[in-house]
């Protein structure tokens, strides 16, 4: 019983980080799978498969190798010196990823309350800096901890939405924009999607995995967060077909979903995204400080002021600017670490030895 209920925490955690800017404000899943029109559900379903793999495998390889970063799994996945090439590029674009979310708090800071997004950037900021002064446990207890309120909200504007379309589905094709998508293809941007999740959860899930008492619990709570987030973005990929005129011409889709409801519900849900944004960049950075620091080390202290300084200078760039930029070109990598775990889990099938 407390391996399963330990195993849901590592879920709402992993489900916590992989949420943040671009799916909880809808932008990721309008570009990559609902600019697609109806073929968008083909996307979610060839997505879910990719996920669901990954994220399983990933837990297992953290867990096996109780590791303390990303670097000891991308060395086993590709060796030391491809493995280390890819390390370092996957820490750079994780950090990237973080300045997205960075950037995103300031815009839906902007859009819910009408405050100057350096404003709301700086307020996340802090609560970030606070977090990851936290030991481990308390910081999956705090990623956790928003999970069940997202998973209510998203809920709530997806049905709402769906049967109440301003849009309605014979008529998706003829608003969908192609032109918003990373590739055109919507089986390629799925998969890059994946990538995107995988590359986003890769590394705090390696760590979590290695951090659970059980393979067990590493396994298991690493399926039921892809499963749990994979319902979610099937529903808010639905809900926004439902008013996809309207998303198309805001950097926060969901929140366009959340007012048609009703306005208040819009604040509530505005308070959701923000929470979400924090939830993945204290996930992101604590990953990217604990590849290139000792956790909770004078080094650490310092990476952590320098790389959210630097963060909210690169935030003036603009939200959709950064989405558009970093997200397909971090999905590649995370495809890149898809196709490892995938051919380590082939080897392993054919062979005595146990590799994963």
């Amino acid at each position: 019983m407390q391996a399963q209920k330990d195993a849901i925490k590592f879920a709402f955690a992993y489900t916590g980080i992989v949420v943040g800017a671009g799916f909880s404000t809808g932008q990721e899943v309008l570009q990559f799978f609902t600019s697609f029109g109806l073929w968008s559900f083909a996307g979610v379903a060839v997505a879910a498969i990719c996920v669901l793999f990954m994220s399983r495998q990933t837990a297992k390889l953290g867990y096996r190798y109780d590791v303390v970063s990303h670097e000891v799994p991308l060395h086993k996945l590709f060796g030391k010196t491809a493995g280390t090439l890819v390390d370092y590029i996957f820490a750079f674009f994780m950090y990237g990823i973080a300045i997205i979310m960075i950037a995103g708090s300031g815009s839906a800071f902007e859009e819910s309350f009408g405050l100057e997004p350096w404003i709301g950037s700086i307020v996340l900021l802090f609560l970030v800096f606070f977090t990851l002064l936290l030991d481990f446990d308390k910081i999956v207890t705090v990623l956790g901890a928003v999970t069940p309120f997202l998973i209510i909200a998203v809920l709530i504007i997806s049905l709402v939405n769906i049967f109440n379309p301003e849009v309605v589905l014979s008529e998706v094709n003829q608003a969908a924009d192609i032109s918003r998508t990373p590739t055109g293809l919507w089986w390629f941007d799925a998969i890059t999607y994946s990538g995107v999740v995988i590359g986003v959860a890769f590394s705090f899930l390696s760590i979590m995995g290695a951090d659970a008492d059980k393979q067990f619990i590493a396994r298991r709570g690493a399926v039921y967060g892809g499963i749990i987030f994979l319902i979610m973005l099937f529903l808010l990929n639905a809900g926004m077909l439902a008013v996809l005129d309207e998303a198309n011409r805001v950097a926060l889709p969901t929140l366009v979903m959340a007012n048609a409801i009703h306005p208040v519900f819009g604040t509530i849900f505005s308070i959701i995204i923000i929470l979400l944004i924090y939830n993945t960049v204290v996930g992101l950075l604590y990953a990217f400080l604990a590849r290139f620091t000792k956790p909770y080390s004078k080094k650490y202290k310092i990476w952590l002021v320098t790389s959210l300084v630097i963060g909210y200078i690169l935030t003036f760039i603009g939200f959709v600017d950064l989405v558009n930029f970093f997200y397909p070109i971090f999905g590649y990598a995370g495809v890149l670490i898809g196709i490892g775990l995938l051919v380590r889990w082939i080897m392993n099938k054919n062979t005595t030895k146990k590799l994963l």
